[in-house]
This record gives C-alpha cells, sequence and structure tokens, in this order.
C-alpha cells in the first residue's frame, strides 16, 4: 500500500510537470493577441440617424461577429487610415449608401473624383422615394465641365454682412497659401485678407450683387490702384479697410503698398483659369442643400494634380455651404469629406461644435493626425482630433497610434510568467491593468481591419463602446453593385469657345465697372473728393 501510493504521488507530480511542459510548448501567442481581446457589441443599434457596420472580432480564440454602431453621426465621426487601408471601401461607402437610405441631404467632397461621386449617384437614383421632398442632383467638376452644374460660392444670397465677406476671403487666401495658417494675426498676412474682403463687399453692394462672383473679384483686384481705391472708396464699411492701403499709395511706400497687395492679387492669378471662371460664374443651384423644401445632394470632385487650386476652390463652396446649413429648422444632412487635409475649412471645430443641434453629422477621412496637423497647423489639428464623438481608424503608425491607444483605455488582462529549473516549473499567475489596444497593434492592422470608440445617445446607452475588429464586406455582391453603376449624365454640352467667351466677358464687365464708376465720381461732387490722388 505503501509503495502504491507513492507511486500514485509520484505520477501526479510527473503528470504535472508533463502538462506543463506540453503548455508551454503549444502555447503559440507571442503576440498576446488571446490576452488582449475584450467583449464587444454585438447588438445592431439603430435608429433614423445611425451608421451601421457589420463586424467580427475575436474573444478568447473565437471569431464573434459584432456591430459598430455609430448612432450619434452628429457628434462627428473620424475616419483615419493609411493609404490602402480600405476608409472608402470598408466605411466611407457604406456611410453614404445609409444615409442617402435614410433621407439625408447630402455634400460629398470627393478627393479622387469620380470614385465617391458615382457611387453617391446611382444611391441617388434607387433611392428618391424615401425623401419627402425628392432631392437634386448636382455635381461640380472642373476639369470635364460637359459633367458639371455652375455654381457661385460668392452668390449675394449667403452674404448677410461684411463677416460673411472676411471669412470668404480668408478661406480663399488661406487655402491657395497654406504657410498663412501658421501666421494667422500678422501684418501681412491680414492686410491681403483685408483687401479681398472689400473688394468681394463692394461687388456684392454693387448693383444688388449682379457681379459678386470670384472670378469678377479676380479681375477687379487687378485694377489700377488709384482707380481700384477711389471705387472702394465708395463703399462706407469698406473705406475702413482700404485706409491703410489709401494712405500708403497717397505717401508714395511703393514697398509697402507692393508687400500687401501683390500677396492677394499674385495669390488670386492662379485662379485666373477659363475653366474655373466658367463654373464659379453662373447659377445653376444655390447652397442650402438642408433646404426642407429644396433638398440635394452635391457632390464636388478635386484632382490630385492640381490640389492646391482646386482644394483653395473647393474650401469657398464648402465655407459658404456649411454658413447656409448649419441653421434651425433645417432637414438632417451628412457631410463627407474624403482626404479632408487637402482643403482648408476655417470653422470644422466650431461646425461639429455648434451643428449637432441642427442635424448635421459630419465625416472627415485623414490618413493620420500628422497630416492634419501639417495643413491646419498643431493647435485646430488638436482641437479637431480631441472634439469629434466617434473615432474609425486602420493602420496608422508613430504618435497617432500612440494617442489613440491611450485614448481607448485600458482593460484587466492576466499575466504569467513561468520559471523552469532541473527539478521544477513554477508558475505565477496575476491580473493587472494594460492597454486595451497598444499601439503596436494598431500600427501593424491589415486592410479592413479597424479600432476605435463611438459615441452614444441617452436613450441609447451603449456600454461597450471601444472596438477592434474586421469590418465584414460582401465582396462579391460590391463587385456587382459596381459592375452595374450607371455612369453619370452629361450636364450640357460646353465647348471651348463658350468657355473662352465667358472669361472674356467677365473681363469686360469688370472693366465697364471700372469706367462707369470713376465717370460717375467724376461727375458727382459729393463722391469726387474720394478719388484717390498721390500728393
Amino acid at each position: 500500500m505503501s509503495i502504491t501510493v507513492l507511486g500514485y504521488l509520484i505520477f501526479l507530480s510527473g503528470g504535472t510537470l508533463l502538462t506543463r511542459t506540453i503548455k508551454q510548448n503549444f502555447d503559440n501567442d507571442i503576440f498576446n493577441k488571446s490576452n488582449e481581446s475584450f467583449p464587444q457589441e454585438e447588438r445592431l443599434l439603430t435608429n433614423e440617424y445611425s451608421i451601421n457596420l457589420l463586424a467580427q472580432y475575436k474573444l478568447k480564440g473565437k471569431i464573434r461577429k459584432s456591430w459598430i454602431n455609430v448612432i450619434n453621426p452628429f457628434r462627428g465621426l473620424l475616419v483615419m487610415g493609411s493609404p490602402g487601408s480600405g476608409k472608402s471601401y470598408f466605411v466611407i461607402q457604406h456611410i453614404i449608401k445609409q444615409h442617402i437610405t435614410k433621407g439625408f441631404s447630402m455634400f460629398v467632397y470627393d478627393f479622387k473624383y469620380d470614385d465617391l461621386t458615382k457611387i453617391t449617384y446611382n444611391q441617388y437614383l434607387l433611392n428618391q422615394k424615401n425623401y419627402q421632398v425628392q432631392p437634386k442632383f448636382y455635381s461640380i467638376n472642373f476639369d470635364n465641365l460637359n459633367y458639371s452644374h455652375r455654381c457661385n460660392p460668392l452668390d449675394v444670397a449667403s452674404m448677410h454682412d461684411l463677416t460673411d465677406a472676411a471669412e470668404s476671403a480668408r478661406t480663399i487666401l488661406l487655402g491657395l497659401n497654406p504657410d498663412w495658417i501658421k501666421k494667422r494675426g500678422d501684418f501681412w498676412v491680414e492686410s491681403p485678407i483685408n483687401f479681398v474682403t472689400a473688394v468681394i463687399w463692394f461687388l456684392c453692394n454693387y448693383e444688388k450683387g449682379r457681379y459678386c462672383t470670384l472670378p469678377h473679384v479676380i479681375e477687379f483686384a487687378q485694377t489700377d490702384y488709384s482707380k481700384l481705391f477711389s471705387i472702394l472708396r465708395t463703399e462706407p464699411l469698406v473705406e475702413v479697410l482700404i485706409a491703410p492701403f489709401v494712405t500708403a499709395f497717397v505717401n508714395d511706400a511703393k514697398q509697402q503698398l507692393e508687400g500687401q497687395i501683390s500677396s492677394a492679387t499674385v495669390s488670386l492669378s492662379k485662379l485666373a483659369s477659363p475653366n474655373l471662371y466658367y463654373v464659379l460664374s453662373g447659377n445653376d443651384f444655390t447652397l442650402d442643400i438642408n433646404n426642407p423644401d429644396e433638398p440635394k445632394i452635391v457632390c464636388i470632385g478635386n484632382n490630385p494634380q492640381k490640389t492646391q487650386t482646386y482644394g483653395a476652390v473647393l474650401s469657398l463652396y464648402i465655407n459658404a455651404l456649411t454658413r447656409l446649413m448649419n441653421r434651425k429648422g433645417m432637414m438632417k444632412s451628412s457631410l463627407i469629406f474624403d482626404e479632408f487635409p487637402t482643403i482648408f475649412f476655417n470653422g470644422m471645430d466650431n461646425l461639429i461644435a455648434t451643428a449637432r443641434s441642427n442635424k448635421v453629422a459630419t465625416t472627415m477621412a485623414v490618413q493620420d493626425a500628422s497630416q492634419l496637423k501639417l495643413h491646419y497647423g498643431k493647435e485646430q489639428a488638436d482641437v479637431i482630433l480631441n472634439i469629434v464623438g466617434n473615432v474609425i481608424t486602420g493602420q496608422v503608425g508613430g504618435e497617432t497610434a500612440k494617442q489613440l491607444s491611450e485614448r481607448f483605455g485600458k482593460i484587466m488582462q492576466d499575466r504569467e510568467s513561468v520559471a523552469v529549473n532541473s527539478q521544477d516549473i513554477s508558475v505565477t499567475k496575476s491580473r493587472q491593468l494594460d492597454m486595451a489596444i497598444p499601439l503596436s497593434k494598431i500600427a501593424s492592422l491589415s486592410s479592413g481591419e479597424f479600432v476605435g470608440i463611438v459615441a452614444d445617445n441617452p436613450n441609447q446607452k451603449i456600454e461597450l463602446k471601444t472596438f477592434c475588429a474586421e469590418i465584414v464586406n460582401d465582396h462579391q455582391k460590391l463587385e456587382k453593385e459596381q459592375s452595374l453603376l450607371k455612369e453619370l449624365p452629361v450636364i450640357s454640352e460646353v465647348n471651348k469657345e463658350t468657355v473662352v467667351q465667358n472669361y472674356l466677358r467677365i473681363k469686360k464687365e469688370v472693366r465697364g465697372i471700372v469706367d462707369d464708376e470713376i465717370e460717375r465720381m467724376m461727375n458727382t461732387p459729393d463722391l469726387s473728393t474720394l478719388i484717390v490722388k498721390k500728393e
């Protein structure tokens, strides 16, 4: 009996050691993936505004279905990921489809025209019945005018006071000169902005804004200084803005005057293109896209080879559009910006903060936080990154991954240390808080894999807000849909002669404004004193 008991104890001891050895040899989780997994939201939570993405994740070695529920898109949605991570394919196209299905008015900034525009147009054709008032589809494209509508971002209907003109001038010049963003408040930056503001506001009030377009502003700004300053002084609100320019001109301070005005005129001259003049001088539609009586779906395309020039004009469109949208009593709307840093919008943080109550959902796609800081400056980029309530990010690295990892927080993880000697294998187990999604994991995500955090509503609570999952796409279905997409319609047949005639007409109209105003001032005693002459 003693020998049997002793043998049994030895058998137990050996079996324990053998089990530990086998377990150690078969434990291939060298990256600690199973230990870093955590429960995620598996319920489908919907409402009339939500964005819902089907996903799957691993928990304790098992694949489970989950849902990424952006139930409050009005709190802002930031989509990040390096090129090829799948931002458009896995996220952006689903936002477009779901919001149009739910009857949103929509604006889409399509950086690589016409990828998103074609998806938007086909969804518009399929879902017109979902709107109480049938929306109209508009597209702006500066390269192929046959597929482009015409729209004036400086329409007098959107210019309510001098501050609107100032904001438009700031948007266009900062868009043309990105390095000025970091020098805001500097004399040599504010002076050109004040000069362009004065020109815009004068044309806004001249003949009820008939000539208030960006092409007219560009041509009018090239006028001889003495005539230009004389004409601008006839507008009382503008006189204060141009007083420093008049003083420099009268006192023959050529270097100062050239420095102030040339910065504006040289920048604006980059836009002196017949194609741009043609699109910007028309008025096929207004930019109040969420007007309940006239809802619109608007797509504006950029060209990666002409980003700086087109980006400045598109920034002006977006500035005017958001100014008209962010009002009470309008319908739900969705703003989608693909490659957001390629444009300059001076009020994105304010739009996200204030437009929530006006049912304006904002989606921004960026490649990396450093890209946003490069184009917008660190202060404004940090505000945008921190103010959004919903974040969906693919593979990113560096400081961006570190900030996201800290934002996602920590979870309780099991820790196990093993010590092996000639006589025994000792195992020590403990539990401690550690990063739920470490930065190394964010930096090594595959295409289609996303991490993030979502915001909830008071009446729809989400306890498991953080996720680390692979978004599930039905690739065969999407390929079939892609093959059946209808081409964008031809808006009008535009030939080169029409474009050139429009270009020459604008130049002629500006010369007529200058000649008529100078003649009127000379024939009016009260105005003749405002004519600027050198001492």
